[in-house]
C-alpha cells in the first residue's frame, strides 16, 4: 500500500518553528527502516500540487503541469458514463475583493448546503447550456462541467489559489470559459440563495473554480490512500493545530504502515518525497549511510 500525506511539510516560519519540535516516533522508524528516499522536485509555482503529481504517477496517469483528469475520475467514480469527452471540474467559491488583490476563500467555510447548492447550480443550467456545455451535480461542493475546449487546459489546483491572490492562478488561454464565468458571476448576484446567506452574515458564492479538465484516464483506486488531516490547518496557517494533527497522524497512519512494509509518500509545498522498505541488509546499510533526519527530509520539501 502506498499513502501519501499532503502538507507533511509547510515553508511558513512558524510551520518550521513547529516542526522543529514535533516528535515523530513512527516517521523517524519509517526513515530509518527505509532505502535511500525517492524525491520528486517541483516548485511552489506549479499548477498541480505534489500531493496531486504523487497520486497521478500511482494512477500511470500522463499530463503536463495543471492537465491531470480529475474532473473525469471524480465523474466515473460517480458511477458517470464519461466516454471520450474531456471534463472540468466546478467549485462554487467566493472570492473576497481586496483594495488591490483578489482573494480566494477555502470553499470547506462556506459550508454550503445540498439545496443552496441545488438552487445555484439550477440557475446556471441555462447559461452553461446556451454554451453547448454538459452540466452536473455532483455535490455541494462539486459541479462538472464537459466540453472540447477543456481537453487540453492547464487549471490551478483550488489549494494553490486559497489564501492569495486568484488572478496569479486562473487560466491562460481559456477566453470562451472566461466569459461563461462572468456571465455565472452576474446570475448568482442576483440568486435569493446568496442574498440569504449574506442577510446571515456568511460568505455568498460569487464564482466558480474551474480545475482537473481533461478525458478520463483509467485509475486503479487502490493504486494509493491519500490521509488529507493536514490540509484544513495548513491551508488556515493553523501551525499549533497542523502540528497536532501531525502527533495524530504519525500514531494512526504512519506506525500502522511501517507494521504493514507500506510505502509513504510525504508531500510539501513543491515536492515530495517517497520512502519505501529496503530489500535486504546491504541496500538498507548503503542507505542508512546518506538517509537525511526527519527535520531535515521534510525542511527539504
Amino acid at each position: 500500500m502506498q499513502l501519501i500525506v499532503p502538507y507533511a511539510a509547510a515553508r511558513a516560519d512558524e510551520a518550521q518553528r513547529v516542526a522543529a519540535q514535533l516528535e515523530r516516533p513512527a516517521l523517524a522508524a519509517f526513515i530509518a527502516r527505509c532505502a535511500q528516499p525517492l524525491r520528486d522536485d517541483g516548485d511552489v509555482d506549479s499548477l498541480t500540487t505534489p500531493h496531486e503529481r504523487a497520486a497521478a504517477r500511482a494512477y500511470g496517469w500522463q499530463g503536463g503541469d495543471g492537465c491531470l483528469p480529475w474532473a473525469a475520475h471524480a465523474a466515473a467514480q460517480a458511477g458517470i458514463d464519461t466516454g471520450g469527452l474531456a471534463w472540468g471540474l466546478l467549485q462554487p467559491v467566493h472570492w473576497r475583493v481586496g483594495s488591490d488583490e483578489v482573494g480566494l476563500v477555502d470553499p470547506a467555510a462556506l459550508d454550503l448546503s445540498d439545496d443552496e447548492s441545488r438552487a445555484l447550480f439550477d440557475a446556471a443550467q441555462a447559461l452553461v447550456a446556451d454554451a453547448g456545455c454538459g452540466f452536473v451535480w455532483l455535490d455541494a461542493s462539486r459541479w462538472l462541467v464537459s466540453h472540447e475546449s477543456l481537453r487540453g487546459l492547464a487549471t490551478a489546483s483550488i489549494e494553490r489559489a486559497i489564501g492569495r491572490d486568484v488572478e496569479r492562478w486562473l487560466p491562460r488561454h481559456a477566453k470562451a470559459w472566461s466569459r461563461l464565468h462572468s456571465e455565472l458571476q452576474m446570475v448568482m448576484y442576483r440568486e435569493p440563495v446568496n442574498d440569504a446567506r449574506e442577510a446571515r452574515g456568511i460568505w455568498a458564492v460569487n464564482a466558480l473554480w474551474l480545475s482537473g479538465c481533461g478525458a478520463r484516464q483509467t485509475a486503479n483506486p487502490r493504486a494509493c490512500g491519500i490521509d488529507d488531516r493536514l490540509r484544513a490547518p495548513a491551508l488556515a496557517g493553523d501551525w499549533s493545530a497542523w502540528g497536532q494533527a501531525w502527533k495524530t497522524l504519525d500514531q494512526e497512519a504512519i506506525a500502522p504502515l511501517l507494521a504493514a512494509g507500506g510505502t509513504l509518500t510525504l508531500c510539501g509545498e513543491a515536492s515530495s518525497v517517497t520512502l519505501a522498505p529496503s530489500a535486504g541488509w546491504w541496500p538498507s546499510l548503503r542507505a542508512s549511510l546518506r538517509r537525511p533526519a526527519a527535520a531535515a527530509l521534510l525542511e527539504s520539501l
